[in-house]
C-alpha cells in the first residue's frame, strides 16, 4: 500500500490533520511544542483510494530527544510515497522551513506544500509569502474548519493506485467530509436533521392548501371555506411518516400584487419567511381552473429559496384536463425552471392520492441532502467533457480541473476551473443534466458554482 507522510516543524497541525483524514482521533494533539515523537501510521481513504497515512514527529534540532525524533521522520520520510510538507499559515516563512522542505524535495517525491491555520482573509494574504519556495503544489487549509482539505486529497489521488473503495466504503468515507470539532477530535456530519422535514404549502388562494393539509394530517388542522385568503397565519402540524417527522406549514394563499389587501401583506412576508426556513415546497395548483400567470410566480418563489419542491395537481377529480399533455406544458412552457419537479395529481377533499405525497416528500427529501462521492463525480464530469469539449473562450482553452460537492441541501457543486467566467450557461446545464442521469437529484435544484483555483468567488446557477 502507498504511504503519505506528514512532516513539517512542531506545532503546525500534522496530527490534527492525520486524525481528519483518519476520521478518528488516534494521534494527541496539544499546543505543547513535540507532542508527537514517534510516526503514527493508520490505514486512511484518500479521494476514494486506500494508502496509509504516516503522523511523524516535528522537525526540530533544539535539544538531543528532538534530534533523534527528526532522524526518525526524514527516515520514514524517505520511505514514503508522498509528502505533505506542513507550515504554520499564522506565521510568515523562514529559513528553516525553507531549508527543510528543499530537503524533502530532494527525495523526488510527489511533495505539496500545506499551509495550515488559513482561517480568514489576512491568513490568505499572509500565504502569498510561501510562493518563494519555488513549488506549484501549494494548498492552503484549516484543519479546524475543513477547508481546503478535498483539493489536497485530490491532488494526493492523482498519485494514489486505483484501489477505490467498494461502494458501502465508500459511502461511509463520504459522511465523515463536513465538519470536524477540534475539541473533541469527533467527526459530524453538516447539521440537516434527516429525521425531521419542513414542509411548506404554496399556491394562490382557494387552491386547496389546507385542505391538501388536513388530509395529509388526517385532521381537521386548517380552516377550509370558499372565501379567498381565508388563511393568514401560517398553520403548523407535524406527522410521522416512516419514522420520519414531517412538519407542514400551510401558508397564506397568494394573490396579484394590485390585490394584496390589510392583513394578507403580513401573510405574504410571513410566507417569504417560511420558504426561507423550508427544505421542500408542495406548489398546489388548481387543475379544475387551470393554470395562469401568478402560479409561475409563485413558483418562482420556491426556485428562489433553492428548495426541493413536488408540483399538485390538486383537484384532479373535478379536471377535465389530460395528464399527458398537462405535464408537457408544465415541464416544457410555464416551469421549465423546475423540470426536475415531480408532479403528482391528487384530490385533497376526498383524500384520493394524498398517501402518494408523504412517500415523494421522503424521496425528494433524501435527494436534497444527498452527497456525491468525489471520485465519481470527477469521473463523470470527466467523461462528459471528453464526450463534449468545452467550447474555447477567444481562442484560449476552457479547462476543468477537478469537481467537489461543497455544500447539500440543497447540493452545490464547484467545478475549479482555469477560466469559470467563460462557463456558458447552456454547457452548465448540459453538466447538470448528466450529473442527474447518473445520480437521483429528482425534485431538487442542482447548483454548480465555477470557481477559479485557489479563490472563493463564484458563478452559481
Amino acid at each position: 500500500m502507498q504511504s503519505i507522510i506528514l512532516i513539517g516543524k512542531p506545532n503546525v497541525g500534522k496530527s490534527s490533520l492525520f486524525n481528519r483524514l483518519a476520521k478518528k482521533r488516534i494521534a494527541i494533539t496539544s499546543d505543547i511544542s513535540g507532542t508527537t515523537r514517534d510516526t503514527n501510521k493508520t490505514e486512511v481513504q484518500i479521494d476514494g483510494k486506500k494508502a496509509l497515512l504516516i503522523d511523524s514527529g516535528g522537525l526540530d534540532e533544539s535539544n538531543e530527544l528532538f534530534k533523534n525524533v527528526k532522524a526518525n521522520s526524514l527516515k520514514t520520510a524517505k520511505s514514503s510515497d508522498i509528502i505533505f510538507y506542513m507550515v504554520d499559515g499564522k506565521f510568515l516563512p523562514d529559513d528553516e522551513d525553507k531549508a527543510f522542505f528543499y530537503e524533502m524535495k530532494k527525495l523526488n517525491k510527489p511533495i505539496a506544500l500545506v499551509i495550515n491555520k488559513i482561517d480568514n482573509k489576512k491568513d490568505e494574504e499572509r500565504s502569498w509569502e510561501f510562493s518563494n519556495f519555488g513549488v506549484k503544489e501549494i494548498f492552503n487549509i484549516s484543519v479546524t474548519h475543513n477547508i481546503g482539505i478535498d483539493e489536497l486529497c485530490m491532488w494526493a489521488g492523482k498519485f494514489l493506485n486505483e484501489n477505490f473503495l467498494d461502494a458501502d466504503e465508500e459511502e461511509d468515507f463520504e459522511s465523515y467530509l463536513e465538519n470536524f470539532d477540534e475539541n473533541s477530535g469527533d467527526f459530524k456530519l453538516k447539521t440537516v436533521n434527516e429525521n425531521h422535514i419542513k414542509v411548506g404549502i404554496i399556491g394562490r388562494v382557494n387552491v386547496g392548501k389546507s385542505s391538501l393539509l388536513n388530509a395529509l394530517v388526517k385532521e381537521e388542522r386548517s380552516v377550509v371555506s370558499n372565501i379567498a385568503g381565508t388563511t393568514i397565519d401560517p398553520v403548523n402540524e407535524s406527522i410521522m411518516h416512516k419514522d420520519k417527522i414531517i412538519e407542514f406549514v400551510d401558508t397564506a394563499g397568494i394573490r396579484k400584487r394590485g390585490k394584496i389587501q390589510g392583513l394578507e401583506r403580513y401573510a405574504l412576508n410571513r410566507t417569504e419567511y417560511i420558504l426561507a426556513n423550508a427544505q421542500i415546497a408542495l406548489l398546489v395548483l388548481d387543475a379544475a381552473e387551470g393554470f395562469n400567470e401568478l402560479d409561475e410566480r409563485i413558483a418562482g418563489l420556491a426556485a428562489k429559496h433553492c428548495l426541493g419542491v413536488i408540483i399538485v395537481l390538486n383537484k384532479w377529480d373535478k379536471s377535465e384536463l389530460d395528464f399527458d399533455k398537462t405535464l408537457k406544458e408544465l415541464r416544457l412552457d410555464r416551469f421549465k425552471f423546475l423540470a426536475y419537479a415531480p408532479i403528482i395529481s391528487v384530490s385533497a377533499l376526498s383524500g384520493k392520492r394524498v398517501h402518494v405525497l408523504l412517500d415523494k416528500i421522503l424521496e425528494v427529501f433524501a435527494n436534497f441532502t444527498q452527497k456525491i462521492p468525489t471520485a465519481k463525480l470527477n469521473t463523470l464530469v470527466e467523461e462528459a467533457t471528453r464526450a463534449h469539449p468545452l467550447p474555447h473562450d477567444y481562442g484560449k482553452l476552457v479547462k476543468i480541473y477537478y469537481a467537489v460537492q461543497y455544500d447539500l441541501a440543497p447540493p452545490k457543486i464547484a467545478l475549479i476551473m482555469n477560466r469559470p467566467k467563460a462557463l456558458h450557461f447552456s454547457y452548465k446545464r448540459y453538466l447538470q443534466n448528466q450529473i442527474r442521469k447518473q445520480f437521483n437529484f429528482e425534485g431538487v435544484p442542482l447548483i454548480l458554482a465555477s470557481r477559479k483555483k485557489g479563490s472563493k468567488d463564484e458563478q452559481e446557477g
